[in-house]
């Protein structure tokens, strides 16, 4: 029940004779007035309605006693006792309980009210915080060893509240910065110092003069916590508005280090307790949002979802390393030179053929979404790893895998109940003749599997493939892709192998303005398969992906399949979709790519994105296909279709369906093309931009007649790129196509970022 000014006034005259005038101003869940006394004295009111804890109220005004004695007496509130010598005045008004405080009103200017935050008061802030935590060393009080909601001991409480965060980005962020507190923060935590803290000295109750620190307010929230906890509070609200926070973080934390000496390990967690503690911020307003409205609910929330944004970008190594440096302890990230170490022991122990990325190679050590960290303290936005779907270490896929692993993984000779919903998840995604699956590690494996039925459906072994194709690494997988088998190492085209063209409308046989170039391409198809009447064989399959990968990220000619699946299913055979690098929603129009075909196929083959890194791939069949590969000869997959791999896709789709990434790999797709589209205009080098979704290539030529590709020009320009922090990749017949193919996450930001330093490498190779 509020207590209105009136009745407090009147309230304030019978317990402490005093009379003031009373104002009431804004406060989180207690009542806060301002009293201004006749004689020009100010003080503070606090109002707490009943019921309310009287022992922790207790503990608060004790600890504000027991910094009275000490040099930080006139930076913390004194309090004003009642006429009968009493803190804590208990009265009744109307009906209803009351318990009031009064405080002395501390002169200065809220930080968060500072347009800028100086270095020395920065200083300052860091140097009087640790006096304070050294003070409060040899304080105790039985109410402060309690849950506490604003405690980050507590914080996972706080993923109770994540589904009020109606925002999909938003939401997986917080989530995102709580997950990594669990694995991170948790293990280390009885670990750490413990102390008795303010725990809530954030921008709007610390209080300053130019460029020193004049009080520390509101102790509501003190606690016996982690001594961490309470610099990891105060440097978060210190990054707010900041452009660069890091910096304003570490100057904060370097005097802080120097009147009071923090350990390196509670430095390694402290990257990790900011993050928890704007998301616990976050969550708390969506969740108060959601009861009321008081505005004091809500009044760091913007700044508060910005540096959260900011923090994302921002590699922990390189905050461990700043934060360490600041503190006089060495950096985390080894030396450069260490990488030639790692070499060294790559060529003796790994495949030499097995290619690293870039001239300078990247040793990356953790993930969150759309960005990548290095060793070094470098963030990366990850343009190319479509394997990551719905991004790095996303939350939902993680906990997922951590919770069915932490309970059961076995073989699908067993009943599980996972197997068959993630079953019913893809089949009904799917146009209903393809009913029937069969789980896999890998797309390759996939693939593999795709033919091997398709071969006993059909009883033939010829397969057409198109030129420059890739289906994968194993042994059938390898030879249904020209890409392999006629490159460098490749063995020839096998005789039971037909490559058709390459349906490519930017430089192919048939280009853009031939309305009939998917039916011409298609014909070369049916060529192919009279080729093979006139050897007294039929064909057993034919296999594409929905839009072409290895082949130059090209988008189907209008048609193109509908009329190759005619001429496949006309001579038998049956029609495959390589759905592993283009399927669950990357292009956004559509779910599938075979659907901007309008086509239904007889097989599809998943992988890649399915698991969202954890391998496993799928094969989905009509019901007639399938029972015609129950031959007697058992399918088994030891661990194919695993209770770990199933919990994995089921929350792949349901990430994918919940955050609508459909919807976001369109909208940011289309944006992304537009500012392409518009450097192609700008920049002779580029030919052509081309996709779908999030789908997309952009090829390179040194002249758009002749279309001679601009080899080794895209090398350097893909370099470029990663030195200014985007990860690229080339692809293509002639190895002239830049391929952006980024997780589901990748923002417009982004786009408009990638776009922006493209540009400039592009200027640069004038």
């Amino acid at each position: 029940m509020i207590l209105s000014e009136k009745d407090l006034k009147e309230t304030l005259n019978t317990f402490y004779k005093l009379d003031a005038e009373v104002k009431k101003i804004a406060g989180y869940e207690e009542q806060n007035f301002l009293l201004n006394t006749k004689e020009g004295l100010r003080l503070i009111c606090k109002v707490n309605p009943a019921p309310y804890d009287e022992p922790y109220l207790d503990a608060q005004l004790k600890a504000l006693q027991f910094l009275s004695a000490t040099p930080l007496a006139a930076k913390v509130p004194s309090l004003k006792l009642n006429l009968d010598g009493q803190a804590i005045t208990k009265t009744e008004v109307n009906g209803h309980h009351y318990c009031i405080r009064i405080l002395s009103f501390l002169e200065g200017t809220f930080l968060a009210d500072l347009p800028v935050l100086s270095t020395g008061l920065l200083t300052d802030l860091g140097s009087t915080l640790a006096k304070m935590d050294q003070a409060l060393r040899s304080f105790s009080h039985p109410a402060v060893y309690r849950y506490n909601e604003w405690d980050l001991a507590y914080v996972l409480a706080s993923k109770e509240n994540l589904h009020f965060i109606k925002d999909h980005e938003k939401r997986r962020i917080a989530a995102y910065f709580l997950l990594q507190y669990e694995m991170e923060v948790l293990p280390l935590m009885y670990q750490l110092r413990t102390a008795v803290v303010h725990n809530d000295a954030h921008d709007l109750n610390v209080l300053a003069n130019e460029d020193k620190i004049t009080g520390f307010i509101d102790f509501g929230d003190i606690a016996k916590t982690q001594l961490i906890h309470n610099i990891a509070i105060t440097l978060t609200y210190v990054m707010f508005r900041q452009e660069e926070p890091l910096k304003a973080a570490v100057t904060v934390l370097k005097a802080y280090h120097q009147e009071y000496n923090l350990t390196e390990q509670e430095l390694s967690v402290l990257y990790y307790l900011i993050g928890a503690r704007l998301s616990l911020s976050v969550t708390q307003s969506a969740s108060k949002r959601a009861q009321g409205d008081n505005a004091h609910h809500f009044v760091s929330e913007n700044d508060a979802w910005k540096l959260l944004y900011q923090l994302l970008k921002i590699n922990p190594v390189l905050a461990q390393n700043e934060f360490n440096l600041a503190c006089g302890f060495p950096k985390v990230s080894p030396e450069k030179e260490a990488i030639g170490t790692l070499l060294k022991t790559r060529k003796e122990r790994i495949g030499a053929n097995l290619s690293i990325s870039y001239k300078t190679p990247l040793k990356i050590v953790k993930g969150a979404f759309q960005y990548l960290y290095d060793d070094q303290g470098d963030t990366f936005i990850d343009c190319v790893n479509n394997v990551s779907h719905v991004g790095h270490c996303h939350p939902t896929v993680v906990r997922a895998i951590q919770q069915q692993a932490a309970k059961l993984n076995t073989n699908t000779r067993y009943l599980h109940d996972s197997l068959l919903e993630y079953a019913k998840l893809l089949t009904d995604s799917l146009p209903a003749p393809l009913s029937v699956c069969y789980f896999t590690n890998s797309g390759s494996e996939a693939n593999d599997l795709a033919i091997r039925i398709s071969r006993h459906f059909t009883r033939q072994k010829d397969v057409i493939v198109l030129d420059h194709a890739y289906h994968g690494t194993s042994t059938v997988a390898m030879e249904l892709s020209p890409y392999k088998f006629d490159g460098p190492g490749g063995g020839g085209q096998p005789s039971h192998i037909h490559k058709a063209m390459n349906p490519d409308l930017y430089r192919g046989v048939y280009r853009y303005g031939d309305a009939q170039a998917g039916t011409k391409y298609a014909a070369d198809v049916e060529r192919l398969i009279s080729e093979l009447k006139t050897s007294d064989k039929g064909v057993a399959a034919f296999i594409c992906e929905t839009l072409l990968g290895v082949g130059g990220q090209i988008p189907l000619p209008p048609d193109y399949l509908k009329e190759v699946y005619r001429h496949v299913r006309a001579a038998g055979g049956l029609c495959i979709a390589d759905e592993v690098q283009v399927g669950f929603g990357r292009i956004g129009d559509h779910f599938w790519g075979f659907e901007l075909q309008d086509v239904i196929p007889d097989i599809v083959v998943l992988g890649k994105p399915i698991g969202n890194g954890h391998p496993m791939a799928a094969v989905v069949v009509t019901a007639e296909i399938a029972a015609s590969f129950n031959n007697g000869m058992e399918y088994f997959n030891t661990f194919g279709g695993n209770p770990v791999s199933m919990e994995t896709g089921i929350a792949v789709m349901k990430v994918i369906q919940e955050e609508e990434l459909q919807k976001q790999a369109l909208e940011t797709g289309n944006h992304l093309m537009v500012g392409l589209t518009e450097l192609m205009e700008k920049h002779p080098l580029i030919g052509e931009v081309r996709g779908h979704g999030l789908f997309v290539g952009v090829e390179l030529v040194r002249n758009k007649e002749t279309l001679e590709p601009a080899v080794p020009e895209i090398d350097w320009i893909v370099e470029e790129m990663r030195n200014r922090g985007f990860l690229l990749s080339t692809d293509g017949p002639l190895h002239n196509v830049i391929k952006i193919k980024p997780p589901l996450v990748f923002s417009k930001e982004n786009a408009d970022d990638l776009v922006a330093h493209l540009d400039e490498v592009l200027y640069k190779i004038k």
